[in-house]
């Protein structure tokens, strides 16, 4: 026993030893700007809420180094009864080199209920009092862009009544 206690104490101090991880940073990777059409409401479809289906009418993907349109898509929503609102977008936004981008998008919206209704009815509101975030993946088969496909992607978003607002950054 008394030849372990040296082992102990130098294996804790090696895992005491040990560098941390940093700290993550965020780095702006782009701007999705997507044109909204008029929601669908298909109603309640389970104890989650009512579905919503929201067309991605188009837009446009503007960063450094980076600049395209955003191919029609949609957005499956689920808005729970008391108002959180999950969503979850897919589209394909085409780069002005041709490169092609297939987006998921998925995360989710809430704020005070007035609020929402006001937003849900398609009026304009204070995006303050909204939180707004989201997970994005992409697929590519660009060389270029796999930077991109091996990152975790976060997005602050801003939802106006025929628009969404999305800053987009990297997980570094």
């Amino acid at each position: 026993m008394r030849n372990l206690l040296p082992c102990l104490l130098l294996s804790a101090s090696l895992v005491l030893a040990q560098p941390k991880p940093a700290t993550p940073k965020l780095e702006h990777v782009f701007d999705l700007h997507l044109q909204l059409g008029k929601p669908t409401d298909v109603g309640k479809v389970g104890p989650a809420g009512n579905r919503r289906v929201v067309p991605v009418n188009g837009g446009t993907l503007e960063g450094p180094g980076l600049k395209g349109k955003i191919l029609p898509g949609v957005d499956f929503q689920i808005i729970q009864p008391d108002g959180l609102t999950e969503l979850d977008a897919h589209y394909v936004v085409q780069l002005e080199n041709g490169d092609l981008l297939y987006v998921t998008n998925r995360g989710m919206r809430h704020g005070p209920p007035e609020v929402l209704a006001k937003l849900n009815a398609g009026e304009k509101v204070d995006q303050s009092l909204i939180y707004f975030r989201t997970v994005i993946t992409v697929e590519s088969a660009a060389p270029a862009l796999q930077k991109l496909t091996r990152s975790i992607l976060i997005c602050a978003g801003e939802r106006l009544p025929t628009e969404a607002l999305l800053r987009v950054y990297r997980v570094n």
